[in-house]
């Protein structure tokens, strides 16, 4: 049975300060960060009524602005604030919680400075991004590559940074395959369509540079959590020849969270001991239970 499409669900929606009906929380079709792509969002997801690493996403959210032109009208401690009376107000204990933030229809044109600047938070129930993930998800090899840094604000969570990553998981889905593993500019492993990518090698982590990619916060969390058990971690430049010669694979994100990858394209992976342990011990952090 598919759930309710997002606009005709129950509950409310912080805006602006203020709660609305889930229903009611509508913008006008001509504004401009819906034309000009220039919406920043973050992808919270909390545990058992807590909001993982929430300042971090907060700030993230501030800075994704800031890299596009634009000020969010609060500060990151209200940020937070709202995230959590909007997760109350849900009253779901684990959920996604998605602000967002958009320049207005005060004008319309390329130029922006003159439209108001918004901020809106919901929260919904989302499961597992893979089911079934601990099985490990297969990856195709996506025809489009992830942008030069001179070519788009690649460190900002940006709505418009985010087409090729759909049209890529599109083309995965109708081709059978879970998702897609993109190529930078420049041929290196870059990522998947929402998830940073991790190899093993010899019980040791492989991932890539990340100086094109958005600043992970579950990739950094990873980090520590492989560095905690005493897991080096080699964060450097990835080829596609060296595909076939790693042992395990796995992608991390808000979403994703911590799934093995079986497969990318031909290269074959086994869900081994290491990814399950972080696997593991990703679940007992967010959920409380261990600390960085």
């Amino acid at each position: 049975m598919l759930e309710k499409p997002y606009h005709d669900r129950d509950g409310y929606i912080w805006v602006d300060g203020e709660f609305v009906d889930w229903r009611d929380s509508k913008v006008h079709v001509l504004t401009h960060s819906l034309h000009y792509g220039s919406a920043v969002f973050e992808g919270n997801r909390a545990y058992e009524g807590e909001i993982f690493r929430l300042t971090d996403h907060s700030a993230r959210l501030k800075r994704s602005a800031e890299y596009l032109g634009y000020e969010i009208p609060y500060t990151e401690d209200q940020i937070d604030e709202a995230c959590r009376e909007a997760l109350a107000k849900s009253g779901l204990g684990d959920a996604y919680v998605r602000p967002v933030a958009w320049r207005g229809s005060e004008m319309m044109g390329v130029a922006s400075k003159n439209n108001v600047i918004h901020l809106a938070i919901a929260c919904w129930h989302w499961g597992s991004y893979f089911p079934d993930k601990m099985k490990g998800i297969r990856l195709m090899i996506s025809d489009w590559k992830r942008p030069a840094p001179d070519t788009i604000p690649c460190k900002s969570k940006a709505a418009g940074l985010y087409m090729i990553c759909t049209m890529a998981k599109d083309k995965a889905a109708a081709t059978g395959w879970d998702d897609a593993l993109m190529y930078d500019y420049r041929g290196r492993v870059a990522e998947c369509t929402g998830a940073h990518i991790f190899f093993v090698r010899d019980g040791e982590l492989h991932t890539p540079t990340n100086d094109i990619l958005l600043d992970g916060i579950t990739y950094d969390t990873v980090i520590k959590l492989a560095e905690k058990r005493g897991i080096a971690v080699h964060r450097r430049d990835i080829y596609p020849s060296e595909l076939p010669h790693f042992e395990q694979c796995f992608v991390v994100g808000t979403a994703a969270e911590v799934t093995p990858v079986q497969e990318i394209q031909g290269n074959r992976y086994i869900v081994g001991d290491t990814v399950k342990q972080l696997a593991s011990d990703y679940d007992a952090l967010v959920r409380g239970k261990i600390s960085l």
